[in-house]
């Protein structure tokens, strides 16, 4: 609900407040800074949640752990951090202030240990820790960003938010983990299962952040602008589905460990289930009030992003799909060679259309990009599982979830109509409208499918 709320608030006040150009701005030096946070961290994401999960049941080992994989990190940020300053003397002159305060996010790296807690499955702290900050960094943003010169105050609250944010966890580490020693022998024996995993974390930056970059080189901040603000919307239902491996992804480590392949099994049909019927309603209604949405959400300057958020879309059933593949099997089996190999190919597919597109077609090129990078990762991690998991009967399960999406468009289409005058009351009128009516043609018709597939399980076990 977070992740959805807040969005909502902030996105259409920081949109119109700064204006396409600026925000840009912001997202190019973000973008940039979080490539030193990305070496900072390794893969520690998801390699400390995996280690950690595998032996909490033995809270020694599970230290020991603990301290030998934050050692790495915090020498792999201390040299982040070295990195970036030089970044910053050398290219940074353009934005300087911008890239200056987010040195306090590229040093937010050497504090974060959520994923400790999301080893040990203690979400109700890392979650309490969001809610306090980000309610915080909203009414600083309101109360101080007041005109497009107050950037460089946005870009002190978003990076301090993120710093204050991964602070905040270290006082609860002391009932969890007991203080040890550990070597330098300890830290460095988990640089390769890290490095194994930090090439899937920099290979998908390559088609998640480095479109960003691309497109302000070969083109403007205001397309950076536009991409950005349809990457945002999408990212509001993507971060719905994608804490669902947030949260499974311990749990099915922890399976994996004491190899309880039947509970791993049903967890994985369900969040299958789960994530496509999200999904597939998140995807067409998107695409279906994109027209009316975004300039009533983000001003009418920012029409362009429209189109983009259509064919962006897409892309949340590919992400939603594959985000289960990856957290509930792939890396919970140590099938690392897999994971890798699907990123690869995502990374280099995007690069490679980024500038045969982006020249000629600007950010629809890079949505173009990023919308094949994502089926490429989605179909060859399929592909990786096939034998392993019964992914035709996942299909067979979660295809016909898109009849109801597309009814729902239709739907929503239709009643659209009336509201084309397109004054402010009218859209709104439009936006409301459509989001009830076709949220409930969805669910009902989307539901009864899942009711014919829950009977059919109960008679086949019964």
């Amino acid at each position: 609900m977070l992740l959805i709320l807040l969005p909502l608030v902030t996105t259409p006040y920081v949109s119109r407040v700064l204006g396409a150009e600026n925000l840009g701005m912001y997202t190019y030096t973000y973008t940039a800074a979080n490539y030193f946070v990305l070496f900072a961290m390794l893969g520690v994401k998801n390699y400390g949640n995996r280690s950690v999960a595998s032996v909490r049941e033995n809270k020694t080992d599970m230290s020991r752990t603990f301290w030998e994989i934050w050692g790495l990190q915090a020498l792999c940020a201390v040299i982040a951090l070295c990195g970036y300053a030089v970044f910053v003397v050398c290219f940074g002159r353009e934005n300087k202030i911008l890239f200056l305060w987010q040195s306090l996010f590229v040093l937010s790296s050497l504090f974060d240990i959520s994923w400790l807690f999301s080893g040990l499955e203690k979400f109700s702290i890392t979650v309490t820790r969001s809610i306090v900050i980000k309610l915080l960094s909203l009414g600083a943003i309101f109360l101080f960003v007041k005109t497009a010169d107050d950037l460089w105050k946005y870009t002190l609250i978003m990076a301090l938010s993120i710093l204050l944010s991964q602070l905040t966890l270290w006082r609860y580490l002391p009932r969890y983990v007991e203080r040890c020693k550990v070597g330098i022998r300890g830290i460095l024996r988990h640089f390769c299962a890290e490095l194994s995993l930090f090439v899937p974390v920099i290979a998908v930056s390559l088609y998640k952040m480095m479109d960003k970059l691309m497109l302000k080189e070969m083109s403007t901040y205001v397309q950076v602008g536009f991409y950005e603000s349809a990457d945002r919307i999408i990212g509001i239902p993507l971060g719905v589905i994608t804490a669902l491996g947030t949260v499974m992804l311990p749990r099915m480590s922890h399976l994996a460990s004491k190899s309880d392949t039947d509970k791993s099994m049903r967890y994985i049909r369900t969040s299958i289930l789960f994530a496509m019927f999200m999904a597939c309603g998140m995807m067409f209604g998107l695409a279906a009030i994109a027209d009316d949405f975004i300039p009533l959400f983000l001003g009418a300057a920012y029409a362009p992003a429209a189109v983009l958020l259509q064919w962006m879309a897409p892309t949340v059933l590919f992400i939603a799909w594959a985000n289960v593949i990856r957290t509930q099997y792939l890396i919970p089996n140590h099938k690392d060679k897999s994971y890798i190999v699907s990123v690869l190919c995502g990374a280099v597919f995007n690069i490679v259309c980024n500038f045969l597109l982006i020249p000629r077609y600007q950010a629809m090129g890079a949505v173009i990009a990023t919308l094949g990078a994502e089926a490429l990762v989605c179909m060859v991690q399929t592909v990786a599982v096939r034998r392993q998991l019964p992914v035709f009967r996942y299909f067979k399960e979660t295809v016909p979830l898109l009849l109801p999406g597309a009814v729902m468009l239709c739907v929503v289409r239709a009643v659209r109509v009336p509201f084309l005058r397109w004054d402010a009351v009218s859209r709104l009128g439009a936006v409301v409208l459509e989001v009830v009516i076709g949220g409930t043609v969805y669910v009902l018709l989307a539901g009864a499918w899942i009711l014919v597939l829950r009977r059919k399980a109960k008679r086949q076990h019964g």
